[in-house]
């Protein structure tokens, strides 16, 4: 059935019940005064997701195969016009009232799914996201065309269940369970108890939520790839089983530990069912589950060669894949494949083929997460060629374009565009099912995802040109030429190269020898001067006033890197330290500043949502120490890895440590910053007062020219 409303009656009018998820999708995008007139019609078929949009007599016509589809097709209509863009700085959309008359256009994604996340993004940035922020990353999946996310909310809740009945106590349970944060390394077996143990409230929140996150993506169409369990287990589950056979796991250098069950035990695939069960009891039938259990780890099993490694591995895909049928025989497996290209010494071959060969093709899926990497970083051949198109099984081709939430820019573009068709036109793909992104964590970078959205939605070359272009005009309005030679000077520098870790020397502690990973040259400098060249014409657009922010921050950032080497090189001889550590502070503090008026990259945020989860002040002191941990000191010993250039961050953490380190150079004492760092996670309560300028452009302007 076809409806021709406006937008905002249709908000009262009980429709068609198919479309109503799309329509809710839109009518959030693009306001509920939204006066065009706009028809929906579902015709689902099987295959591939495809839409058509058309104007006609005023009327927007849009068609599609899912909800999803007709989200989709509205927004490339609405990207054709130039007149909008989703983004997680905010959203523009600006169509008029009457629309010009169309001729139909057709759009058919060359896979069968779109996935996105990164197992780790539930801890780099969702980890104490509420229902209102997780409604609106919906409705932008929907809109980019998203269909296959990852969504593992309420792990540890039905996990918990699940040990309950086995006879674990309450306690053994907790002490086990990491801070929320920290979850997605507990659930890949790299660590155990950090930074807990888990407050026992936190479970009826999570599975709340998941229910609301679920019921949205499914009503959407969407296919959800949920948790299943991977093997481990605290070593309080010997006390219930003695003869049971743990082993122990170890990451990050042996500072971390986890313990697995061994999968030739029976309890291996009973809990592998129960929490299957347990799931589907809470959250309703799933199709797709994710098991991941030797991620980056070495692998305890015989050495290459041995034919025991390889009849070891085939019983272990047996039995997670048993386990997983035997909960619900109709589920497909999923499986990550970080490790198969970043440990090809382990991963060979025939390796990987034992651990997959006791699987149906069409019960698996593996995700090969890195192409970027294969590509841009390790210079090795890709995975699908690697693995002859991965033994018949089904794969999702995925990049990795974050490390960490790192803020830093990084990213060739030009591959994130047209990557894909070394994919497609590959003798090896195999049974390609699924174009993705996994990036570990998100709200940077923003026109990486906006082109991978797109990529996956074409089977031909993007013209990059074109595509920044109407990139730049759907964000702001216009393209002025600073912007264009914005562009152009990017894609010349961070653009135009792949960092994988992009952080300044002075996101690290103090007095460690090196420099920043990030790629700073005069491109960078030329790139922000550039676009900050055209703020008299933009500089009423809230996305460009965003955008400048962050540009200055990258800016100053730069400028404070070489501050920070010329002090490293001049310190020694003590030319000038005073003046140049003074200079570097007032640079650091400007960047924050400028960044006080960000949508999203600010410390305030991040504490927010995680203060957000505690009932009581004692619980929120706690989410509040565990957010902070993570993109700070992480462990230790993973400090600074998630290097965020942040409002609130940059001044309340990253400019004292600065600041204690300038006072030990001038009286020649030492200090140790472990425990300040340490006490900073613990002791400080939100973040220090700031006045965000009361003209960020005319700010972020000056700023440049200044420094």
């Amino acid at each position: 059935m076809k409806i021709f409303l406006p937008l905002l009656a249709l908000l009262a009018v009980s429709c068609a019940a198919s479309t109503d998820p799309a329509r809710e999708v839109i009518t959030d995008f693009a306001g509920k005064d939204f006066p065009v007139r706009l028809s929906l019609d579902l015709d689902k078929t099987d295959g591939c997701d495809r839409f058509s949009y058309r104007v006609s007599d005023g009327t927007l016509c849009i068609e599609g195969s899912s909800n999803v589809a007709l989200c989709r097709g509205f927004y490339e209509y609405v990207k054709s016009q130039g007149a909008g863009i989703c983004s997680w700085s905010g959203d523009r959309f600006d169509l008029p009232e009457r629309l010009e008359e169309s001729e139909s256009v057709s759009g058919v994604s060359p896979f069968r799914h779109h996935y996105y996340f990164n197992v780790v993004t539930y801890g780099y940035t969702m980890a104490y996201w509420d229902w209102e922020r997780w409604s609106r990353e919906i409705d932008w999946m929907a809109l980019h065309g998203i269909d296959m996310p990852l969504a593992l909310v309420a792990n540890e809740a039905i996990t918990a269940r699940v040990w309950k009945k086995l006879g674990l106590s309450d306690d053994e349970i907790a002490d086990y369970f990491v801070g929320p944060a920290h979850f997605p390394w507990m659930r890949m077996g790299n660590i155990s108890h950090h930074d807990g143990p888990l407050p026992a409230e936190w479970h009826e929140g999570q599975v709340k939520l998941m229910h609301r996150i679920l019921d949205k993506m499914r009503s959407l169409g969407m296919s959800p790839i949920c948790p299943a369990f991977a093997g481990f287990v605290p070593q309080a589950m010997k006390r219930l089983y003695p003869d049971l056979n743990l082993m122990e796991m170890s990451w990050s250098g042996g500072a971390f530990h986890n313990w697995m069950i061994d999968p030739q035990d029976d309890l291996f695939g009973q809990i592998g069912r129960m929490f299957i069960e347990e799931w589907e009891a809470e959250f309703g039938k799933c199709g797709y589950y994710l098991a991941d259990s030797f991620n980056e780890m070495d692998i305890p099993f015989p050495p290459k060669g041995d034919p025991s490694r390889y009849s070891l591995l085939a019983d272990y895909g047996a039995k997670v894949y048993g386990a997983i049928s035997a909960g619900n025989p109709d589920a497909v497996w999923v499986m990550q494949g970080w490790m198969f290209g970043y440990q090809h010494d382990i991963w060979d071959y025939e390796t990987l083929s034992a651990l997959v060969s006791g699987v149906p093709d069409d019960k698996m899926l593996i995700l090969d997460l890195a192409a970027d990497y294969n590509r841009c970083k390790w210079h090795s051949e890709y995975n699908w060629e690697y693995y002859r198109g991965f033994f018949g099984k089904q794969w999702v081709y995925s990049v990795i374009p974050n490390m960490g939430g790192k803020t830093g820019l990084t990213g060739i573009l030009d591959f994130y565009a047209n990557g894909r068709l070394d994919a497609m036109n590959s003798s090896n793909r195999g049974n390609l099912a699924a174009f993705g992104f996994a990036p570990e964590g998100i709200e940077n970078n923003e026109v990486i995802y906006e082109l991978l959205s797109d990529a996956g939605w074409t089977d031909g070359e993007i013209d990059l040109d074109a595509w920044l272009e109407n990139y730049s005009l759907c964000r702001y309005g216009a393209v002025p030429e600073g912007i264009k030679t914005f562009w152009k000077e990017l894609r010349k520098g961070v653009y135009g190269t792949f960092t994988d870790h992009p952080r300044y020397v002075w996101q690290f502690r103090p007095g460690l020898a090196g420099r920043g990973s990030i790629h700073i040259d005069d491109h960078l400098f030329k790139a922000a001067k550039a676009f900050a060249s055209a703020s008299g014409e933009l500089g009423d657009s809230p996305l460009y006033a965003a955008d400048l922010e962050e540009m200055t921050a990258h800016y100053l950032g730069a400028r404070m890197e070489e501050a920070v080497l010329d002090i490293y090189d001049k310190a020694a001889r003590g030319k000038n330290f005073r003046a140049r550590e003074e200079a570097f502070l007032d640079m650091g503090e400007a960047l924050d500043r400028a960044l006080a008026s960000h949508p999203n990259l600010r410390l305030d945020n991040w504490i927010g949502y995680a203060r957000a989860w505690g009932d009581t002040p004692a619980l929120a002191d706690y989410y509040e120490r565990n957010a902070k941990r993570l993109v700070t000191i992480w462990g230790p010993p993973v400090e600074d890895y998630s290097a965020r250039i942040w409002s609130g961050l940059v001044r309340d953490y990253y400019l004292p440590r600065w600041r204690k380190w300038f006072d030990a150079q001038r009286d020649g004492t030492g200090f140790d910053f472990a425990s300040w760092e340490e006490n900073w996670v613990r002791n400080s309560a939100g973040t220090s007062a700031v006045k965000p300028f009361e003209d960020p452009v005319a700010a972020c302007v000056s700023l440049m020219e200044r420094y």
